[in-house]
């Protein structure tokens, strides 16, 4: 059994648990974090809050992803590129002590996220029916320079795939992602300068808010496309972290409405992610190959703080079920999957 909600109201009640636990079309809940109460020092409560906003963008020729998180002790600005054709990435980020001119807004669908200092300049900004992704860096790739001014199309009737969930006793997870968005303006890296068409060009978004154990594990695949008759068509798709009785991530996103799927088992090497991603549900609505082509391997080791994140670009073929029965087939379709290990 999934949980859906519909009623708005609280992230957090005044004893600092989850008013209500499960997934919504839209985010309902108000993200009071100054609610929390999962420390008895409080004033340490800050530093182990988790908060980001990660942008990413397919055109026919680049992959083009933006973050701004803070991560309480500190905070992580990073951006990266990719040439679809010839599969060369680049990233590069910004590790800022107790996240020292980070600003993220309280919830998902309104205010601002910055970030600007000498080297770069992040502007993540939402109104009722778009986003703006403003990107400035530079000395990005060693002076070759990276620059977006990108408009995402996201008007107040798409759905997106929303999660509450607990994790231990007092720990807990909100997160929004917002699959198949249309891209328009323009991205720079380079000498190579991109016009973005929204009937060729999309992105998603994914927000999270929350409050992890120190020692986490979790796998992540989206993808976000188009099909031949027009209309978009995404899968997120989720598991490893938290309790996920009363909802899971996993769901089919076509012509911008959820589709809620139920368990879906990831099935690869770990180590060698380069072989076939096979993804099935328990309830046959999905049957999926990723088969991956570039692997980006984000490490970070200070000791006490690591991550190691194996994110997979590939490409999906297979089935999905819609709710009302109708076999959606996917051929080709470009996205990511991932597997993340973290003590943060």
């Amino acid at each position: 059994m999934q949980t859906e909600l519909t009623r708005p109201g609280l992230l957090l009640g005044p004893d600092g648990r989850l008013a209500q636990i499960g997934w919504s079309r839209q985010p309902l809940l108000d993200c009071n974090l100054e609610s929390a109460r999962f420390f008895a020092l409080r004033p340490f409560q800050p530093l182990r809050i988790k908060r980001w906003d990660y942008y990413a963008v397919f055109t026919p020729r680049t992959f083009f992803s933006a973050t701004i998180a803070d991560l309480g002790y500190a905070g992580n600005i990073f951006v990266y590129a990719m040439d679809l054709d010839s599969g060369g990435l680049h990233e590069e980020g910004l590790v800022v002590p107790f996240a020292k001119g980070v600003h993220l807004p309280r919830n998902s669908d309104e205010g601002d996220s910055h970030f600007e200092n000498d080297k770069a300049r992040l502007d993540f900004h939402v109104q009722p029916e778009v986003r703006f992704i403003s990107v400035s860096w530079p000395s990005f790739h060693g002076g070759r320079g990276i620059k977006a001014d990108l408009t995402l199309s996201c008007p107040p009737g798409y759905e997106s795939m929303t999660i509450v969930i607990p994790i231990g006793k007092r720990r807990f997870y909100y997160n929004r992602k917002i699959n198949c968005l249309p891209v328009s303006g323009t991205l720079q890296y380079g000498e190579i300068h991109e016009q973005l068409d929204p009937k060729t060009c999309i992105g998603s978004l994914d927000w999270g808010r929350g409050v992890w154990e120190y020692k986490s594990f979790w796998n992540w695949a989206s993808s976000s496309g188009f099909l031949p008759d027009g209309r978009t068509v995404g899968l997120n798709l989720g598991c490893g972290f938290g309790d996920l009785s009363a909802a899971g991530e996993n769901a089919l996103i076509l012509g911008n409405r959820i589709h809620k799927l139920g368990q879906v088992k990831f099935d690869y090497t770990s180590g060698d992610y380069m072989q076939p991603w096979k993804f099935t549900e328990d309830q046959g609505r999905l049957d999926l190959t990723f088969m991956p082509f570039k692997e980006r391997l984000a490490q970070t080791n200070l000791g006490v703080i690591f991550s190691e994140v194996h994110q997979m670009f590939g490409r999906y073929s297979g089935r999905a079920v819609a709710d009302d029965g109708e076999d959606i087939q996917i051929r080709d379709q470009i996205g990511f999957a991932e597997e993340h290990h973290a003590r943060w």
